[in-house]
Order: structure tokens, then sequence, then C-alpha cells
């Protein structure tokens, strides 16, 4: 993940110097502002990058059935805006697994979710 990163930095710098040095009549001084001003863009490009697959790797949100909006349920994968209407509407759950015990979800279903729902009371 690092290597892949560190490529795609090290590609855009040098496509940046590349661009950079066919510019007409720059003097030294303003070539070097603006290839400061675009290494720093890139560094924070980077960066949100990186911390956004971070993110999206590990920090999965957990949904609470008892208390998620739809919207919030059907951002789940597999579970279409009717499937969340059902989750609602067979509220309260004293744990995840009801909802196949309670047929709201089949087992396949539950298993794509599990890891991302939570119950509280």
């Amino acid at each position: 993940m690092k290597n892949r990163l560190f490529f795609c930095f090290f590609l855009s710098f040098a496509l940046l110097l590349g661009c950079a040095a066919c510019a007409p009549n720059q003097s030294p001084d303003q070539l070097r502002q603006k290839t400061a001003e675009e290494t720093a863009a890139i560094k924070r490009d980077t960066k949100a990058v990186a911390e956004g697959v971070k993110e999206g790797l590990s920090g999965k949100k957990s949904v609470d059935l008892n208390k998620a909006s739809q919207e919030d349920l059907s951002s789940l994968p597999g579970i279409s805006a009717r499937k969340a209407e059902r989750i609602v509407a067979e509220r309260p759950y004293a744990n995840t697994h009801q909802l196949v015990t309670r047929h709201v979800l089949s087992g396949d279903e539950y298993a794509q979710i599990q890891d991302r729902i939570v119950v509280t009371h």
C-alpha cells in the first residue's frame, strides 16, 4: 500500500517537473516557487488519499439496528430501502442475529453485514 502511494507521489512529482520544465519564460525562482507549491499540494492530496484508504479498510462504521435511520440501514451492503424499512418495523432487537430468526434477512444477507451492525438497548 505504501509502495503504491509512494509510486503515485513520485509519478505526480515527475510529471510536475516535466511540465514545469516546458513552461516558457519562467525564471528559476518562479519555477522553484511553482514546484514548491505543487509539491505541497501533492503531499496534501496524497496524505488525504492514504487516510481515506486506511479508513475504508479498517474503519467500518457500525450501524445500530435499534436506532439507525432507514437511510443508514440502506447504506449497508445488500440492504435495499424495502429491507431497511422492514428492519425498522421489526424493532426492537435484543441481538443482531434476530434479523435471521425473525426472517427479516436470510443467513447470507446477515453474513454480509454482521460485522457492521450492533444492538444497544
